[in-house]
């Protein structure tokens, strides 16, 4: 990801405030296995303890990034034990037989469409939308994501130009229609709007 975005972003007079803030470029992922597990078991915590999950369970792995291949040979009984749920757990594995099973690396992703991708990944159960995207922004350094089921991209998005009044359906078709004038760097909208309402 580069920086030229700022030139074209600060075009839009609403975004400029956000765009003031500095916020950490994502670097490209070199296992994107890990990367998944990562967004698995940060689902629905806090960030803090989301590091803390993460590191229990690179410590299965002598605090090493493991394949696909290493995660399965981990029963998913001593997955759970380090304090997840069983279906957290059990989403891991499935996670690293579908990568093992299409040989999925980064070097065959990175050939793919962000929609491809998308499609792909979210044949994992336990795997959605949301984590592809998560999966595009922060490990394969697409620049053109537009997280809108995300809350803090909708808390931003609604603190910026007030949607407050928006039902759920409404706010989201709202983002969508914004979020078209920013492409092709609707990724970095997003990071900084994480940063702006306090979810980075």
């Amino acid at each position: 990801m580069s920086m030229e975005y700022l030139k074209a972003l600060s075009k839009d007079r609403k975004l400029r405030s956000v765009l003031k803030n500095e916020i950490v470029i994502p670097k490209k992922s070199r296992n994107i296995t890990m990367s998944l597990v990562t967004s698995i078991l940060s689902q629905q915590l806090s960030i803090k303890v989301a590091k803390v999950m993460n590191k229990r369970f690179l410590d299965l792995f002598g605090g090493k990034a493991p394949s696909a291949e290493q995660i399965l040979r981990v029963p998913v009984a001593t997955i759970k034990a380090i304090g997840v749920s069983q279906s957290k757990a059990t989403y891991i594995h499935n996670v690293a037989r579908f990568m093992s099973e299409h040989k999925l690396t980064t070097a065959k992703l990175s050939k793919m469409t962000d929609e491809e991708i998308i499609e792909t990944l979210s044949q994992i159960k336990g795997v959605g939308r949301w984590t592809v995207e998560m999966i595009l922004i922060f490990a394969l350094g697409r620049e053109d994501v537009f997280a809108v089921d995300d809350l803090g991209v909708q808390k931003g998005m609604i603190d910026l130009f007030k949607l407050e009044d928006l039902k759920k359906k409404d706010l989201k078709l709202k983002m969508l229609e914004l979020s078209k004038r920013w492409s092709p760097y609707r990724s970095y909208v997003c990071l900084h709007l994480w940063k702006f309402s306090g979810f980075e």
